[in-house]
């Protein structure tokens, strides 16, 4: 029997509109607004960590999703190590890219992502916003640091590329990003537009080498960054920028461009380097125009409101003209092609490999000792010096070493500063009071980025020549300490090792 559709071309296009968007919602089980949108045709879902609290209630959770839409794309932003989402109460599992950047062994990072990709895919999530490609030259960066491969391109275009195999294996798409890449700049796109200023040669000898090497590898989609690169295109951030999008990711070989046929995803269209300028509205019609496909929205505003403004916006535009019906049909058909792929990899994962995080964070130490260091054997004080998190990270994921020091050694105390209590009086005086005849560990993330956390931690050694000191950034500072233990990265599985390292001799 042949089936005729009863759908107008104004169905269609309303349709069209919503299978591009990727909305999320607040809460741990799907509200009847989402149910309702996915059986009208909306093509993908965004999870943050609001709406994750186990394996279990996710898997039940996507389950749900599916048996409204069979297809729906399920989209998290799982990197592992500092950002992470299904386990944000507790901390990761695996380390994060710089920690197997440090490491640099593709068959490693390769099983990291195939066991991560594992754990999503037996939630029902199938497309993860990761890895990123970025090559962090800036070091003084706030929103990639640790979550990059490293600085050399080289090393980071044959980690992602493992990382894309990876994770793909597991049955789960990977969406490299934040094309052309974010690394090279000292604003966080969250908060404002960055800014890359860099020649046309130095864009393809260093921040186009890992995309190359992702799309090699077969990357099933691109995440586009917020960010303005005049070389390519003086007035427009990428995301919006057809020049970047179509000119230059999109565009064959031959003629310069990167050759690239996937899903092209925004990043959050909400974060204000494009919404406090164009608008969320007009920023999805732009970038759809520009190139793009779908649009992540959800990680702020996460409504049925937004998604009919979104719809909306989009309907308008195509019946207006400033969007082409063409291009809404294109960029619909790359979603339900990846929704197609996914849909088809059920049982796609490959052996399970539970240990490989920690084996990966322990690889990834690097250890300067003092002549005479003695390891601890007695519960120390704790000092955490913590800088305020980039959204990407959130303020929610618990970080640092004293659980694991308390579980090694009972009694370990531990007391968190920030840059207010270095306003507030002799914050190395307190420091040391409340260490008392303890040991110090001073824990620190990004040291080099903060004076204030570097003055501190300065009297703090210079007082006690025993601290023992984590970094937990990006190590830039020279070690110091009678123990420097630089863990690249702060997952939970950085804080065990390091722990390990803290209380042994090795």
């Amino acid at each position: 029997m042949t089936v005729i559709s009863t759908d107008t071309p104004a169905d269609l296009v309303v349709r069209d509109a919503l299978t591009v968007l990727q909305p999320g919602f607040v809460g741990t089980t799907a509200p009847e607004w989402l149910l309702r949108q996915l059986a009208e045709g909306l093509g993908s879902v965004a999870l943050f960590a609001r709406n994750i609290e186990s394996p279990g209630q996710l898997a039940a959770l996507t389950a749900q999703l599916r048996a409204v839409r069979p297809d729906v794309l399920v989209a998290a932003d799982e990197e592992g190590g500092d950002v992470t989402r299904l386990e944000a109460r507790g901390g990761s599992s695996f380390p994060g890219n710089l920690a197997l950047g440090a490491v640099d062994d593709v068959k490693l990072t390769r099983a990291v992502a195939a066991e991560l990709g594992r754990r999503l895919a037996e939630c029902g999530v199938n497309l993860n916003w990761a890895p990123s490609a970025d090559v962090n030259s800036d070091p003084g960066n706030p929103v990639i640091g640790v979550r990059s491969f490293g600085a050399d391109p080289d090393l980071v275009a044959r980690n992602t590329a493992a990382y894309v195999d990876g994770l793909q294996s597991a049955g789960v798409a990977a969406s490299v990003k934040h094309f052309p890449g974010h690394g090279d700049t000292a604003t966080d796109s969250h908060h404002a537009l960055p800014r890359i200023d860099v020649d046309l040669e130095t864009l393809h000898a260093r921040e186009l080498v890992p995309f190359r090497a992702a799309l090699a590898a077969g990357t099933k989609a691109v995440m586009s960054a917020h960010i303005l690169v005049p070389a390519l295109d003086p007035d427009l951030p990428a995301t919006l920028s057809p020049a970047v999008l179509t000119g230059l990711l999109r565009a064959p070989i031959e003629d310069g461009g990167l050759g690239y046929d996937g899903l092209i995803v925004t990043d959050g269209i909400e974060m204000q380097a494009i919404a406090a300028t164009y608008g969320i509205e007009r920023g999805t019609v732009m970038a759809l125009a520009a190139g793009a496909d779908a649009i992540c929205v959800g990680g702020g505003l996460a409504d049925e409101q937004t998604v009919h403004a979104l719809r909306d916006a989009i309907v308008t535009a195509v019946e207006n003209g400033d969007l082409p019906r063409e291009r809404l049909a294109d960029a619909a058909a790359r979603v339900r092609e990846l929704a197609a792929w996914a849909a088809g990899q059920s049982g796609a994962a490959e052996g399970t490999a539970p240990e490989v995080g920690l084996e990966a964070a322990r690889r990834a130490l690097r250890i300067t000792r003092a002549p005479g260091f003695a390891a601890l054997d007695a519960a120390p004080y704790v000092a955490a010096f913590t800088p305020v998190a980039n959204i990407a990270v959130g303020e929610d994921t618990p970080w640092g070493v004293a659980a694991e020091l308390e579980r090694l050694l009972p009694g370990t105390e531990t007391a968190t500063f920030r840059s207010a209590d270095a306003e507030g009086g002799d914050l190395v005086a307190r420091v040391l009071a409340g260490a008392g005849t303890r040991r110090i560990v001073a824990v620190v993330r990004d040291v080099h980025r903060h004076g204030w956390m570097a003055e501190v931690l300065g009297g703090v050694v210079a007082a006690r020549p025993d601290t023992v000191v984590v970094e937990m950034g990006v190590p830039q500072a020279p070690p110091c300490g009678a123990l420097h233990v630089a863990t690249h990265g702060a997952a939970r599985v950085c804080g065990e090792a390091a722990a390990e390292a803290i209380t042994s001799a090795r």
